[in-house]
């Protein structure tokens, strides 16, 4: 701790003697200052102990001392030590009632106690206290590491939080949650995503601090990119401390070399990832299986589907997360943080694209997984809660972003998945759309059919209440109603794809009855819901 007024009365040599402001001793000293100016206020910075003699004061004026008082007050000076029986015999009566008056801590230095004296305790105990700060830094750089070693990302956050009595969360590029600690700060970050998700748009790669009635939050972005590729969240309940800080520095570092792949590491994957797809759409899935290896291996084990992204041409956004296209970079984060945390494989590469056309983007998604649930929900402006993640990341879709998906194939079929996509992306482009799958195509979709004013007004109507009510920020109903009807119900496999504990699920199914006054378990409303949802507004 810093040394304060209360440290200093205490020091046995000083002998110092309080005279007013007694319940305001705890106030930090970040210096003592000797000052005989009748308005010393314009060369302090806040948090002093001035000392006087009172050598050019009117110290026996009232109205001039209570002036004098409340300058030094509003100034941020922490307390005044008055040198007694060196131009008065004792502290002045008018000074003394005007420091009383203000509460302002008000000290009598005995004429035997030199202020260099308090000078130089006020300096020592600053220097054990930074003394004591970068030791316990060292001591946490230390510990962060060995947990960091033996536990990763975990082990890192479990030391940080204990470190500053807090709690720490570290986020993926989409803004959600990937781990947190103590457990019960899982839930108090999920809150911060739409924060972090504007932190990894941000051009700068600057911290930021969030506050709010629960505790102060320092956001820093991880990574050595333009763009971070994931942030770490810092909750206290006051401003870091000195050692606090050094523990937070060495968690962001370690933090970023836990998570940022190196460019060599990634442009070998891309490179591998592109000759796997180019071994598949030549039908020669054998030699596809055999590059694919563990990297991609369980990827063509399981029915897959083929996705095309097209972005206008000249929207590059810079270096994409886990791809070469730089005008899908949130779709390829959206969709490679989806199947991270669901633990699958997915495979995402750059092009074909033809000179000065639109950028393309080829993925193979596993069917039915949490990669194609994200990939449809960006494309369709829905971000990390459209993908499943349970919580909002921010805009989601890029403009212009257009995706077509072929229908479930085995791995030898993925000559006709990708025609499939590129015929459900030519129809997508026709229609205005932002995503088509082919079953929409090949079954002669009724959605299209039912792309008119009148059913988009009975759309808009059903849905309403509920869209209203996210928009308050008290819920996900929507995304939540949505995840449940495409699993058919199935609570568990719902809430995993949301990111959600099932009771939360149960929860918001049952607000959406409430606030829509009808029954779930009713086929026909289903189906009308479902319908809904699927219309583009």
């Amino acid at each position: 701790m810093p040394p304060t007024l209360a440290s200093l009365v205490q020091h046995s040599a000083l002998k110092l003697t309080v005279r007013a402001g007694g319940d305001r001793l705890d106030t930090p000293v970040r210096w003592a200052h000797v000052s005989e100016l009748a308005d010393p206020v314009p060369y302090m910075e806040g948090g002093e102990l001035l000392l006087i003699t009172a050598l050019k004061l009117d110290a026996e004026d009232p109205g001039e001392m209570r002036r004098y008082v409340r300058r030094l007050a509003k100034a941020g000076v922490v307390g005044l030590g008055f040198a007694v029986g060196v131009h008065y015999d004792d502290i002045p009566d008018a000074l003394l009632d005007a420091a009383r008056d203000e509460d302002f801590p008000l000290l009598a230095v005995p004429r035997r106690t030199p202020f260099i004296a308090i000078s130089k305790a006020v300096s020592e105990a600053i220097a054990r206290d930074q003394y004591r700060a970068v030791t316990a830094g060292f001591a946490a750089q230390r510990e962060l590491t060995r947990r960091t070693l033996a536990d990763g990302p975990e082990g890192t956050l479990a030391v940080l939080a204990a470190q500053v009595d807090g709690w720490a969360a570290l986020y993926d590029a989409s803004g959600a949650v990937v781990a947190a600690a103590p457990e019960w700060a899982a839930r108090r970050a999920a809150r911060l995503t739409a924060d972090v998700a504007r932190l990894g748009r941000s051009a700068t790669t600057a911290s930021a601090v969030v506050g709010g009635a629960e505790d102060r939050v320092e956001l820093h972005p991880l990574g050595t990119g333009r763009r971070p590729r994931s942030a770490l969240a810092v909750g206290t309940a006051s401003a870091l401390g000195t050692a606090e800080r050094y523990a937070v520095h060495s968690a962001i570092a370690l933090l970023t070399l836990t998570t940022e792949r190196s460019r060599a590491l990634h442009a070998a994957e891309e490179r591998i990832g592109t000759a796997v797809l180019r071994l598949l759409l030549a039908a020669r899935p054998d030699d596809a299986r055999a590059v694919a290896g563990d990297l991609y291996g369980a990827l063509l084990d399981a029915p897959f589907r083929i996705a095309v992204a097209v972005a206008p041409a000249g929207s590059t956004a810079g270096a994409g997360a886990g791809t070469g296209a730089g005008v899908a970079v949130g779709l390829a984060e959206a969709v490679e943080s989806a199947a991270a945390r669901a633990g699958e494989p997915v495979l995402i590469a750059p092009g074909p694209t033809e000179p000065d056309g639109p950028e393309r983007l080829t993925l193979v998604l596993a069917d039915g997984g949490a990669a194609a649930h994200a990939c449809a929900g960006y494309a369709e402006g829905e971000g990390a809660e459209g993908a499943g993640s349970g919580e909002s990341a921010g805009s989601g879709g890029g403009a212009g972003l257009v995706v077509g998906v072929s229908s479930p194939v085995p791995v030898g079929g993925a000559p006709e998945a990708h025609q499939q996509a590129e015929q459900a992306l030519a129809v997508a482009r026709r229609r205005g759309r932002p995503y088509v799958e082919h079953e929409e195509v090949a079954a002669g979709s009724v959605l299209p059919l039912l792309a008119d004013d009148a059913v988009r007004a009975f759309a808009d109507g059903l849905l309403r209440a509920l869209r209203e009510h996210d928009a308050t920020g008290r819920g996900d109903l929507v995304a939540s109603l949505r995840a449940w009807l495409s699993r058919h119900g199935q609570w568990d496999a719902a809430a995993a794809d949301l990111g959600v504990h099932r009771h939360t699920l149960r929860y918001r199914m049952r607000r959406v009855e409430e606030i829509l006054g009808r029954s779930l378990d009713d086929p026909d409303v289903r189906m009308e819901l479902w319908l809904a949802l699927k219309i583009p507004r």
